[in-house]
C-alpha cells in the first residue's frame, strides 16, 4: 500500500484535496468490519519494527533521546496499545440493546457504535511517535479516515513517520502533512468530525476555537502544574527515586511530569538530600556525556526553561542542586529549587524540563488551597502510607488522574482513562477511552408491535386525561 509522502507545507490545494479523499472514503471505512481493522494495525506495527532503529536514529538526531527509551516510552506503548485493540475490539464494536420500560412497550432499543467520520490528529514534539500513532490506533480502530499533523520540532522522527504511513495506509485512508503553525492552521479551517490534540493549553484553545466553526468534537490533551504531594514518611528514599526518574525522563518533557513537590516543612533538607542521591543515581558523571540524558527539544525551549530559573532567584529562590543551562547544546541540568516566592514565574507556568521546585508545608490545608487555587492538573502524586492522607488528597483536590506513591506510570495503562479536567484538557483516551473519542454512539429505536401510544394521542378526552394521570403514578 505505498504511495508517495506529501511535500513539507504543502500547498493549500494538496491538503484539501487530502481532505476530499478521507471525506469520500470514510462511509466505506466505517463499514470495515474488526478484522479488516485489526489488519491494518497489525501492518502498522511491522512497519514500526522494521524501522524501529530508523526511529532510534532520527530521535537521537532531534533531541538526543536515548535508544532504550525510545524502546520503551514509543514502540512499547504502540505494540501495548494495539494488543489491547485486537484483544477487544470486536466487543467494542457490537451493537449493545438497552431496555426501554413501560413507556416504551412494543419496541427494542440498542446503542450501535459508528465511526465519527474525517479526525485529524496534532501530535506533539515530546513523544513523537507514541502521542502520533496511539491515537491513530484508536482512529483506525473505531473506523475513522485520519489526516496526520507531526510537529516540526522533531523533524527528522516526523520524516520517519511519514514514511511509515506510506506504507501501510491507502492515502485515501490515512494520510499525513508536515509543516510549521501555517499549515497546522490551514488544517483547523477544513471540516473534520473530530479533532485529536495533544500540546499546551494555549494551543488547546486555538484548536477548540477552529472546531467550533464546523462544528466538530474535540479531544485536548493538554497539560499543566502536576503537583507531588510527599506525606512525612519514615524513608524517603523510594519516594525520592520514583519522583526524579519521572522527572528527569525524556529531560522532564513530559505533560504529566511532576512539576513542584509539597513536602511537610520539617523533612524538606531531607528530601532535597534524598533527591539529590537520585539524581547522582540515576545520571551519574557529567550529564553532558551521560548518553542516558535527553537534551531539550530546541534551543528557545531550553532558554525559556532557563529563563524560568533565572526569574526565580532574582525573586530569593535558592538554588540548592545543579541550575546550568547549555542554551544553544539544548541541555539544562537537573535542578532542584527551594525557598522560592509564591509569584515565581516557575511557580506559575508549567515547566516542562528538569527544573523541580521544592514546596514546605506545615498544615494540609496550605497544600489544599494551594493546588485548588491553580487551574485543575493533569496529574496529581500522592506519596503516603496512610489511607486517610490518601483519601483525603483525592477527595479534595481534582485532577484528571492520580497515583499513589508513584509518578507518570499510570499514563502506560490501557485500561485507565486517561485525559485532563478544564485547562488541562476535555476528553480521554487510551485502550477502550480512545476507540469512544473516535466513535458515535448511535441510539437505535424499533417498533416491533404498537404499544399504548395511540391512545396518549389527541383529542385528550376525559378518559385519556385519566390514563395519563395512572401512567404518571405507576412508571
Amino acid at each position: 500500500m505505498t504511495h508517495r509522502v506529501l511535500p513539507q507545507s504543502p500547498a493549500k490545494e494538496i491538503i484539501e484535496q487530502s481532505f476530499l479523499a478521507l471525506r469520500q472514503r470514510a462511509p466505506r471505512q466505517r463499514q470495515l468490519t474488526a478484522r479488516e481493522r485489526i489488519q491494518r494495525l497489525d501492518a502498522l506495527y511491522d512497519e514500526v519494527w522494521r524501522r524501529r532503529d530508523d526511529l532510534k536514529a532520527a530521535m537521537w538526531a532531534d533531541f538526543r533521546k536515548p535508544p532504550e527509551e525510545v524502546d520503551l516510552t514509543e514502540i512499547f506503548v504502540i505494540k501495548s496499545e494495539i494488543k489491547e485493540v485486537k484483544k477487544r475490539l470486536k466487543s467494542w464494536m457490537k451493537p449493545r440493546r438497552v431496555p426501554g420500560g413501560l413507556a416504551l412497550l412494543g419496541s427494542v432499543s440498542w446503542v450501535k457504535p459508528e465511526a465519527k467520520g474525517v479526525a485529524l490528529i496534532i501530535a506533539p514534539w515530546n513523544y513523537p511517535m507514541q502521542l502520533m500513532f496511539r491515537p491513530l490506533v484508536a482512529a483506525v480502530a473505531a473506523g475513522c479516515t485520519v489526516m496526520l499533523k507531526p510537529s516540526e520540532v522533531t523533524a527528522h522522527t516526523a520524516q520517519v513517520i511519514a514514511e511509515i504511513v506510506s506504507v501501510v495506509f491507502d492515502e485515501n485512508e490515512v494520510t499525513l502533512i508536515q509543516g510549521g503553525a501555517e499549515t497546522a492552521t490551514e488544517l483547523l479551517e477544513m471540516p473534520f468530525n473530530h479533532i485529536y490534540f495533544t500540546g499546551s493549553p494555549a494551543v488547546g484553545k486555538i484548536v477548540m476555537k477552529a472546531a467550533a466553526q464546523h462544528p466538530c468534537s474535540v479531544t485536548l490533551e493538554l497539560g499543566g502544574k502536576s503537583p507531588v504531594i510527599v506525606d512525612d514518611l519514615k524513608s524517603l528514599k523510594s519516594a525520592a527515586q520514583k519522583i526524579v526518574w519521572a522527572k528527569l525522563s525524556n529531560a522532564g518533557q513530559i505533560c504529566v511530569a511532576p512539576d513542584y513537590v509539597f513536602v511537610p516543612a520539617h523533612r524538606e533538607q531531607d528530601l532535597i538530600d534524598a533527591l539529590k542521591t537520585a539524581m547522582l543515581e540515576l545520571y551519574p558523571g557529567n550529564v553532558a556525556e551521560n548518553k542516558d540524558y535527553q537534551r531539550i527539544a530546541a534551543p528557545r525551549h531550553a532558554d525559556r526553561i532557563n529563563q524560568l530559573v533565572e526569574d526565580a532567584l532574582r525573586r530569593g529562590a535558592k538554588l540548592v542542586h545543579g541550575g546550568q543551562t547549555d542554551v544553544e547544546g539544548c541541555l539544562v541540568e537537573p535542578t532542584i529549587l527551594a525557598e522560592l516566592a509564591d509569584n515565581s514565574e516557575v511557580m506559575q507556568d508549567e515547566i516542562f524540563g528538569p527544573v523541580l521546585p521544592i514546596v514546605p508545608y506545615t498544615h494540609f490545608d496550605e497544600v489544599v488551597e494551594a493546588v485548588n487555587a491553580r487551574p485543575t492538573p493533569l496529574a496529581l502524586y500522592i506519596y503516603s502510607k496512610r489511607k486517610a492522607f490518601v483519601n483525603e488528597a483525592l477527595e479534595r483536590m481534582q485532577s484528571g488522574g492520580a497515583s499513589i506513591n508513584n509518578c507518570v506510570i499510570h499514563v502506560s495503562s490501557n485500561h485507565l482513562p486517561f485525559g485532563g479536567l478544564g485547562n488541562s484538557g476535555i476528553g480521554s483516551g487510551h485502550g477502550e477511552h480512545g476507540f469512544k473519542e473516535f466513535t458515535h454512539f448511535r441510539g437505535v429505536y424499533e417498533q416491533r408491535f404498537d404499544g399504548a401510544g395511540a391512545w396518549l394521542m389527541p383529542p385528550y378526552t376525559p378518559w385519556k386525561t385519566k390514563l395519563i394521570d395512572r401512567l404518571l403514578r405507576w412508571l
